[in-house]
């Protein structure tokens, strides 16, 4: 059966992009077709400045949206990234087949660590090495297909080529994986910015929809949402990224396509209420389900308590295989 394993990292508030683009594909197809695993990476929430008790709020907020999502524990192994040994474990051994020119040819390091030099600081060492603690987290568990943004794709290429040097190198240990796209909405992006995705960590959230505001909030963000210029409600990426934008969240929350939308509007305001009402519609049932799972804390952490129990016992295995092939002794009261 094939198995896929995503995560989402508790650096802010999951956001309508999340959802759109990754969480409601999880809940309502892949967790159906494959053998998943739904992790809250917290240890990447590490990579950069963070206040301990918001990691640990947001990492308890992220995995119960998962649920409110519809992700079914019965189903999918849903469990938090630091519960796990194996992904640290594993991901020492494969710093010690990554290079370190690969490290910094990494988008993400690359623009990180400009905009703190130019500011005068530094980043840190695991801003660098993440990649690798990225590569762990997918390789520790077999996975054959990892769901993943656009901007995700240069990550899932690393772990394809560490997998197949470790296996060149130490024997065959890693399936190799590959990387799946969402149809529709695999990028959502800022309301006020529509050439920058949409993140839950921005400083700002006026263009930023979160799962958890309220729904007046929603409409508010999207009925002031920047638009381009003329008046053509048309489907144009490169030409009206604005009108584009909007278009893309309404045809993901109804279904459709962004280009048979094109036509329909007359105004961009017509369009913004049309795409406001349906923001409200496609989160209102995540939102009523997640007050019912914050009402019951022990439910939730039983749940996490599970995922991790069933994650370490696919994926200790696997690591213990790869700590041999490189070659390292096995503890004394194991056999070669």
């Amino acid at each position: 059966m094939t198995r896929i394993f995503s995560g989402i990292k508790p650096t802010g508030h999951l956001t309508l992009g999340n959802y759109l683009g990754a969480v409601r594909q999880w809940a309502e197809v892949d967790q159906h077709r494959a053998e998943s695993l739904f992790s809250v990476v917290d240890l990447h929430a590490l990579t950069v400045d963070h206040d301990p008790g918001r990691v640990r709020r947001l990492s308890r907020q992220a995995a119960t949206l998962l649920l409110a999502s519809g992700i079914d524990p019965e189903r999918a192994t849903v469990f938090v990234q630091s519960h796990v040994d194996e992904h640290a474990r594993l991901s020492y051994l494969l710093e010690c087949v990554a290079t370190d020119g690969e490290m910094r040819r990494m988008i993400q390091y690359k623009e990180k660590s400009a905009l703190e030099r130019a500011r005068g600081g530094s980043v840190r060492l695991s801003l660098l090495t993440y990649p690798v603690l990225m590569a762990a987290d997918i390789l520790a568990y077999g996975a054959d297909e990892v769901p993943v943004g656009d901007d995700q794709v240069q990550h899932v290429e690393l772990t394809r080529d560490l997998a197949v040097r470790f296996n060149q190198r130490y024997g065959h240990t890693f399936v190799v994986p590959r990387a799946t796209y969402p149809k529709v909405a695999a990028r959502v992006m800022d309301l006020q910015d529509p050439t920058s995705k949409m993140g839950k960590s921005g400083d700002v959230g006026a263009g930023i929809v979160y799962l958890l505001d309220e729904p007046d909030v929603v409409r508010k963000k999207i009925l002031r949402a920047v638009t381009d210029s003329g008046s053509e409600v048309e489907y144009d990426r490169e030409g009206k990224p604005g009108v584009a934008n909007l278009l893309e969240i309404f045809a993901a929350c109804e279904g459709g396509s962004p280009e048979d939308l094109s036509g329909v509007y007359e105004s961009y305001g017509a369009l913004k209420k049309d795409t406001a009402e349906a923001v409200v519609e496609v989160l209102r049932p995540v939102q009523e389900k997640h007050k019912e799972l914050v009402a019951d804390p022990a439910y939730v952490e039983e749940v996490l308590r599970r995922g991790a129990e069933r994650a370490r016992g696919m994926s200790r295995p696997m690591v213990d295989t790869a700590y041999r092939a490189i070659g390292l002794l096995p503890p004394v009261n194991e056999e070669l």
